[in-house]
């Protein structure tokens, strides 16, 4: 473990903050790292409350009368000055829960509204995106969304198209477009199994 010694502010930003964490090993290695996080202020880190609190929300919704496609975006992303495949998803706000935001979060996205499943809570639980970098943490909800798409919702500084895709199209999206990590995953497992769902109700 390391022997944290303090803990430095280094921005102060609206949505993401960056943190100087000052430690020293069981080697007796004494080392700066740079933590990113949602967090806006030292005592709401996750390394000082020590609790595993959802920062936001991924939202894999099923459409269609067959249920046979995927509610997907296509959104710019500054870090890589591109466009990258991801699921619809957002920042859980105070005192919302993870469904909540799901709902409200696909809807500003997609138009769409969105109905959530009940599933084992180890399938949608809180859990670390880049741990080597932030102290961020997510969880999926699972559903299906009805509606029509539109993105009259999305904020003005979003790039974000919005669509859904069956599998042939997913296909090619996993074997030639920049995707995000959850979504690949998601996918991948939408692609295979005739029931994408069937999984959650195994626990139960």
């Amino acid at each position: 473990m390391i022997n944290v010694r303090d803990i430095t502010k280094l921005t102060d930003e609206k949505f993401v903050n960056l943190y100087d964490v000052h430690g020293v090993n069981s080697k007796g290695y004494e080392s700066h790292y740079n933590v990113a996080s949602r967090a806006d202020s030292i005592e709401k880190l996750k390394i000082s409350t020590r609790k595993n609190t959802p920062d936001g929300v991924i939202i894999y919704a099923l459409y269609g009368e067959r249920k046979d496609q995927v509610v997907i975006i296509r959104q710019y992303r500054y870090p890589i000055d591109d466009y990258v495949y991801e699921l619809p998803a957002g920042l859980v706000e105070p005192g919302e829960d993870m469904k909540q935001a799901a709902i409200r979060e696909l809807h500003e996205e997609t138009g769409l509204v969105f109905h959530p499943i009940e599933c084992d809570k180890m399938f949608t639980q809180s859990r670390f995106t880049t741990v080597g970098l932030t102290d961020e943490s997510v969880g999926i909800i699972y559903g299906y969304a009805e509606g029509e798409l539109s993105n009259r919702y999305t904020e003005k500084s979003e790039e974000i198209q919005v669509m859904t895709a069956d599998r042939t199209q997913i296909r090619r999206i996993l074997r030639e477009e920049l995707v995000a990590m959850p979504f690949a995953f998601q996918l991948m497992h939408f692609i295979a199994d005739p029931e994408p769902f069937g999984f959650l109700f195994s626990a139960l």
